[in-house]
């Protein structure tokens, strides 16, 4: 669940290290050229001119000079540089000049090692690096160099990977690479403060110094005091010299702004006001620049967006200029290129950007994927599978151009797989979660790709870094959740991955806290043991949710509350670190309510209906968490999908069965939604379907007035119920059958429709009977059970015999189950009873007696229990446990059919209102003839319909008959008409003559 994400964002990867840097693959190897920037070529001054550039001749002629000056072409001839000699020869020269040597020889023999690093097309390795810096030891910058050397050496090295730290790191190593680091980012900041300030720096001076720090950066260099100042130092000299940069120049310094952004430097005043000078240069020179530079361009701004820059109308217009030429140039792409285009149009995607320029430039650059699909380097495929997920969350449709890209990257994956980095799988894992979930189909290539990259989670697991454990347990948990097996594989990445947690805890963002916990709630709830390792990493989270309470978003909160109840409801325990994680969260619920979502919404008060339902004390706190939320299903109404009505509606039905107060808010939120339901009927899928009747009939049940609107959302799905009868699961059948028993009890007036979709649902029960929980059996029974005569005999006797002997051998059962069962039971004993020409289910009286057993010592105060164990002991001849006490009221059409009954017959003595045997009471009773009179209403017949009884009156009718009593009923709509109550008193006159003649 990511924004992840959800939800579950975290959730969202980051596109990559060094390899995927955008940055000049073409360099030259002449002297002064850099990989990345280019520096300008000077004649070397004579020797005896003075100047910025004068040389200092020393006396002889060095070898080291003669080494210096030569071609680097192999990699065997790197120990060639670093004789110690050379280091003599540099040594010689900066002492014999002192404060007058402007450091040129130093930074000759910087630009010799990054032509090695050419030459071998690769950064120093950890060894050759190791070699060099303690090579290095004497090396010096001072104050007296010139710009020229300090850019020279400090990009040089860089470039070369000098300055990258690597792990592990011997100590001295490290203190010497830092020690050299300092003396030439001090010679900066000393030349940048002189006055007047730095007034022999050129415009490329400044871009290759900002892009070395920037890429120093990038490749994991700490940010010293030192070089946070270095670079405040120079940021005010790319406003002074911005007419003067050239196209490359000004794609290069966007290039480091953007990394050194991404990698933590303050977007501090001078930062800004660089970038604002910066982009107008980019619109005015948009058709000089190459295809790389365009790339890096956008990458730049992506990152800057993503970063928190403002989106002024300078940076929108610049944008939109860089991607229309890059539609212009979209043959000339290199396939980094590509990678790295694709990935921005992701991230400005990402960030709201999503203008007709873009869709062009995506349009125009997507069979391009296909085209170079070979030429891609893991990282490359690792950045288009991201941007592609990433496009597809961010609503882009699945064109048949980007699953042609898809499905071109993917045998990728396995091909390479041996070649991916920790970030990198992390990365693809996301992405392909991503990706199912927002409607790619499971293809035997997706599904062989995740395969693929499973076993390199537990080979690569000590090198992942917080932010890569949390997308990679949530990827697999948005995987399983979309169809994706639970393979062996994956559970063992799982169980990788998990004591990883518990050692991270501290590190982990607030985002990654609440992706992490949503990853093991949806894993658990698609059938995840709660293995130790699993109870241990959340244990180790939940304190971490108090601790950074105020840092979650709204969508955190809501992912956090969702996971927690999901959690509660699979079994886990409510331990006081739960407890304290959910009090220290609600608070914020109302705190954040203004920026919730419509999914938001609807996962938070589903999240607590659970927890309500899962015995989550309705404390002040939960209550003002729901009543801040309520109002705002009111105003986002319209935004709600088919998911998200069914939610809310569940929740507010839940809710109310736990007791909340049916408030005006609640009220008005479920009018609000019941008409969305009828708006989105034909979208609605087998288990909302369920769900929303389920609903409606709890609200109902719990005193919820049945307006017009709600009949007419009960008469709009009940259609689907027949439609959809084959897609239910056992649940939905229980639910759905139960949810029509219900609005049957609760309903006088005929329901369009109900009586089919029961009788349609009924055939599924025997086709399903192994896969119903014992609740659901409950439900089933009593649900048949009151459905009355809409349900023929022979089905429900049926029914009943393959479903009852799993009541009375199961433990298991709640009291609750056991009473709703009991009186299922006696329902289909009485209606068995009622038919002259069946005999009774000598077998099913024997069902009762066993679940009467289970129950006799069973103390209840609920009235309707009370009534059930009755007129249980009642049917089976047993002595009754309780007492019960029924209330009383004898109705106006009784009281004049009784008046007329009496003037008809004045020496006839009659009662009303007699409870016989510890049965309900009945509405008249001639005492004398052993007579029962009941008047019956429409509540005693399914829909009010006066021909179709209800289980209740059916079980009322026979317990009577089986005591001993003729019974005998009169519609109440008899009374009503003189042509129909004559005719009734007729009837009862001649029975009570032959009760007489007896």
């Amino acid at each position: 669940m990511h924004r992840p994400p959800a939800g579950i964002s975290g959730q969202y990867a980051r596109p990559g290290n060094d390899y995927n840097q955008p940055e000049n693959r073409a360099a030259s190897s002449r002297h002064g050229r850099y990989r990345h920037a280019t520096v300008r070529q000077r004649d070397n001054p004579s020797r005896t001119a003075p100047g910025r550039n004068e040389f200092y001749h020393s006396s002889g002629t060095h070898s080291s000079q003669h080494l210096l000056r030569r071609s680097v072409n192999t990699a065997h001839n790197f120990n060639a540089l670093i004789k110690q000699e050379i280091m003599d020869g540099l040594v010689s020269k900066s002492n014999r000049f002192g404060h007058r040597y402007d450091g040129r020889h130093h930074g000759q023999y910087a630009s010799s090692i990054k032509r090695y690093s050419l030459a071998a097309k690769r950064p120093l390795n950890r060894t050759e690096q190791s070699q060099l810096i303690h090579f290095l030891q004497n090396f010096t910058a001072t104050r007296s160099w010139n710009w020229r050397s300090l850019t020279t050496t400090l990009h040089s090295f860089t470039s070369a990977g000098v300055f990258t730290p690597h792990q592990p790191m011997d100590e001295r190593v490290k203190l010497t690479q830092a020690a050299l680091l300092s003396t030439v980012l001090d010679a900066i900041v000393f030349k940048c403060n002189q006055k007047p300030q730095a007034t022999d720096i050129d415009a490329q001076e400044i871009a290759n110094l900002l892009w070395a720090m920037a890429k120093m950066v990038g490749n994991g260099q700490e940010r010293t005091p030192e070089l946070k100042e270095a670079v405040v130092a120079l940021l005010p000299r790319v406003n002074a010299e911005k007419a003067n940069f050239k196209p490359q120049e000004i794609a290069n310094l966007l290039w480091a702004m953007g990394k050194l952004v991404g990698n933590g430097h303050e977007r501090t005043p001078e930062l800004k006001e660089a970038v604002a000078a910066l982009l107008p240069r980019v619109n005015a020179e948009k058709a000089n620049f190459k295809p790389q530079e365009i790339a890096n361009l956008l990458w730049a701004m992506a990152k800057l967006l993503d970063n928190g820059q403002e989106r002024t109308p300078r940076l929108k217009e610049a944008v939109a200029a860089l991607l229309s030429h890059a539609k212009v140039q979209k043959a000339n792409f290199k396939p980094q290129e590509i990678a790295i285009l694709l990935w921005t149009m992701a991230k400005l995607v990402d960030n709201r950007e999503w203008t007709p320029e873009l869709k062009e430039a995506l349009a125009a650059l997507l069979p391009y994927v296909k085209a170079q699909k070979d030429q891609f380097i893991p990282q490359g495929i690792t950045n288009l599978l991201w941007a592609m997920a990433k496009l597809a969350d961010s609503g882009h449709k699945q064109t048949p151009g980007l699953n042609e890209a898809v499905a071109a990257l993917l045998p990728l994956v396995n091909a390479q797989r041996d070649r991916f980095n920790a970030q990198g799988i992390a990365n693809l894992l996301w992405a392909m979660a991503k990706l199912a979930d927002n409607g790619q189909k499971q293809t035997p290539e997706l599904k062989e790709a995740v395969a693929m990259l499973l076993p390199h989670v537990n080979e690569q697991k000590a090198d992942f870094n917080p932010q890569e454990i949390a997308n990679l347990l949530w990827a697999m948990a948005k995987l399983v959740d979309n169809g994706q097996e639970q393979t062996p594989e994956l559970k063992e990445a799982m169980a990788t991955l998990l004591p990883r947690v518990n050692t991270e805890k501290a590190s982990f963002t607030p985002q990654e806290i609440a992706n992490l916990l949503w990853a093991m709630a949806k894993l658990v709830d698609s059938g995840q043991n709660r293995t130790p390792k699993l109870n241990e990493a959340l244990a180790a989270l939940l304190p971490h949710v108090n601790a950074k309470k105020n840092q979650f978003n709204a969508q955190g909160i809501a992912n956090l509350l969702w996971a927690m109840a999901k959690l509660v409801d699979d079994g886990l325990e409510q331990t006081p670190e739960f407890k304290d994680a959910l009090a220290a969260l609600l608070p914020h619920v109302i705190a954040q309510k203004a920026n919730v979502n419509p999914q938001e919404i609807s996962n938070l008060l589903w999240a607590m209906a659970k927890l309500a339902d899962n015995g989550l004390e309705r404390t002040p706190g939960l209550k003002r968490a729901i009543a801040a939320l309520l109002p705002h299903v009111t105003t986002q109404k319209d935004q709600f999908i088919p998911q998200h009505i069914t939610n809310l509606l569940w929740a507010m039905a839940k809710l109310v069965d736990n007791g909340h107060e049916q408030t005006p808010a609640l009220n008005e939120a479920v009018a609000t939604l019941l008409p969305c339901v009828n708006a989105q009927k034909d979208q609605l899928i087998p288990q909302q379907v369920a769900n929303l009747l389920w609903a409606m009939a709890k609200l109902v049940d719990n005193g919820h007035e049945q307006t017009p609107a709600l009949n007419e959302a009960v008469a709009t799905l009940l259609p689907h119920v027949n439609a959809l009868k084959y897609q239910f699961i056992p649940q939905h059948i229980a639910n759905l059958l139960w949810a029509m028993a219900k609005l049957v009890d609760n309903r006088n007036e005929q329901t369009p429709g109900l009586n089919e979709a029961a009788v349609a649902l009924l055939p599924h029960l025997d086709a399903q009977k192994d896969q119903f929980i014992p609740q659901h059996i409950a439900n089933l029974l009593w649900a048949t059970a009151k459905l009355g005569e809409i349900v023929e005999l022979n089905v429900l006797t049926s029914m009943f015999e393959s479903f009852i002997y799993r009541i009375s051998e199961n433990p298991q059962f709640s009291q609750q189950a056991i009473m709703m069962s009991l009186w299922g039971v006696m329902v289909c004993c009485a209606r068995l009873s009622l038919v002259s020409s069946v005999n009774k289910n000598k077998e099913l009286e024997k069902h009762m007696d066993v679940l009467f057993t289970r129950l006799e010592n069973t103390s209840t105060a609920n009235m309707e229990e009370k009534s059930i164990l009755a007129m249980a002991a009642s049917w089976l001849g047993r002595a009754c446990p309780v007492v019960p006490h029924y209330q009383t009221t004898i109705s106006k059409p009784q009281a004049d059919f009784r008046d007329q009954l009496q003037s008809c017959m004045p020496s006839l003595k009659i009662e009303e209102e007699k409870s016989l045997n510890s049965l309900p009471p009945v509405d008249l009773l001639l005492p004398d003839h052993n007579i029962v009179i009941e008047i019956q209403g429409p509540t005693h017949y399914v829909s009010g319909d006066f021909k179709t009884r209800k289980g209740s009156t059916l079980l009322k009718i026979a317990l009577l008959k089986k005591s001993g009593f003729e019974v005998i009923e009169v519609p109440v709509y008899t009374l009503c008409n003189r042509d129909l109550i004559k005719p009734c008193i007729d009837q009862i006159k001649t029975r009570v003559n032959i009760s007489l003649q007896r």
